[in-house]
């Protein structure tokens, strides 16, 4: 692709130099180079017309290149000098806590029993082997034929074995991701399969286990608000960058932005 393949395209009569979007397209990968095009074409415009709009109420030095890394604070300062920064109301908060009350719980606490068979999960072979011992070890306790507390202290390769395998009491984010997802949805007592994990093979036992409880709405409204109030800034921006589009003169680009992905 040559410079003399790019179309003459001016942003409010101010022509974007062809040389400059051959270079802009290194930083826009695509399956093809006319997609690459057109993305680097996007971003030149976006950059053009978020400097002409911050030029015109005078929070840009006309004659100073603003930065692609530049353009959200930029953007930012143009919404909060035009007032149209809309933020999340109590209502809004309130109605986000009832219908995702689950999200606004304390952690379970989950008292555990486990015996960690050592195995590299890159070894196979080995895996299964280590597996269908564990699955002996869960036949065992079954049965009452041995106890979970001599069984760890005799297989287990974790430091918990000298306490019969007992981890205490934990909670999520104690322990990987792997063992967590199991039993923290298992119901009490001995888990009936292993827990495959990055360090071995795990039979596992839930002595003891305390629900989580629902947290009051003033003590999360901060953090609703927070989040919500992030979601409307995002969505604000790229309706801002939308709108100051439309009230541009672009020529020799179409935008398309009755499909604009700016909106999504």
């Amino acid at each position: 692709m040559n410079v003399s393949d790019v179309p003459e395209i001016t942003i409010n009569e101010v022509k974007l130099d062809s040389s400059i979007i051959m270079q802009e397209v290194q930083y826009h990968p695509a399956e093809t180079k006319r997609e690459a095009m057109v993305k680097a074409v996007e971003a030149l415009i976006i950059n053009e017309v978020v400097k002409q709009r911050a030029v015109s109420l005078s929070l840009w030095p006309e004659d100073k290149k603003l930065e692609p890394t530049e353009e959200y604070d930029i953007i930012e300062k143009l919404i909060q000098f035009e007032g149209i920064y809309p933020s999340a109301t109590d209502e809004e908060c309130y109605h986000y806590y009832i219908t995702n009350k689950d999200k606004f719980c304390t952690a379970p606490l989950l008292e555990v029993d486990h015996i960690l068979l050592a195995c590299p999960p890159e070894d196979v072979e080995e895996r299964i082997k280590v597996v269908e011992f564990a699955e002996y070890l869960i036949e065992l306790l079954k049965e009452n034929k041995a106890t979970f507390y001599d069984l760890a202290k005799q297989y287990s390769a974790c430091p918990s074995s000298k306490q019969g395998g007992n981890l205490g009491q934990i909670t999520q984010g104690q322990t990987v991701a792997e063992f967590e997802k199991q039993i923290f949805t298992a119901p009490m007592g001995l888990l009936n399969k292993p827990i495959e994990t990055r360090y071995g093979v795990h039979v596992a036992n839930i002595n003891r286990r305390v629900d989580g409880s629902q947290l009051d709405f003033n003590m999360v409204k901060e953090s609703i608000s927070l989040y919500l109030n992030e979601k409307v800034k995002r969505k604000n921006i790229a309706q801002y960058i939308q709108t100051i589009l439309i009230d541009s003169d672009i020529k020799g680009f179409d935008f398309q932005l009755e499909n604009s992905p700016l909106m999504q």
